[in-house]
């Protein structure tokens, strides 16, 4: 940014406000792609299993990392169950039930995140969309 007075030019450099933008564009479109995943997940696999199994629906929560800035999805500890189910283990075989949620659903999460990218045109859109006070972890449900 270039500011002239009468007798001074005077030269703002942005790049901080910058890097904070994308950044926190990026944190936000990551939150709404795990939100979006972790309610896929409990609308289609949240009632497949038995009581004696776990629901392991309630048990996924996401996890969006500022400092690698990257979002994992996963099962919480207390999806015991969740584990074997996803993975398997030496008496039952692996399910994936997780990954084919995020296969089926590539096309959508390349939508969310471009809905955030297309906004770095506009700061003020930008800056609509970086919003905290919603952010829940994703272990709570909706």
């Amino acid at each position: 940014m270039v500011k002239k007075g009468k007798t001074t030019i005077q030269y703002t450099s942005n790049v901080d406000r910058v890097k904070y933008t994308l950044s926190e564009l990026t944190r936000a479109a990551l939150r709404d792609v795990g939100k979006y995943l972790t309610k896929e997940f409990r609308l289609a696999y949240y009632g497949h299993f038995k009581k004696r199994r776990g629901k392991v629906g309630k048990f996924t929560q996401y996890w969006v990392r500022k400092k690698d800035c990257d979002l994992q999805v996963g099962l919480k500890p207390n999806a015991f169950y969740g584990g074997f189910q996803e993975k398997g283990s030496s008496k039952t075989p692996a399910l994936g039930l997780l990954t084919k949620v995020t296969q089926d659903n590539i096309a959508k999460i390349v939508e969310i995140e471009s809905q955030y990218l297309s906004s770095l045109e506009s700061e003020a859109a930008a800056l609509a969309k970086i919003n905290e006070e919603d952010y829940q972890g994703g272990s709570d449900g909706e």
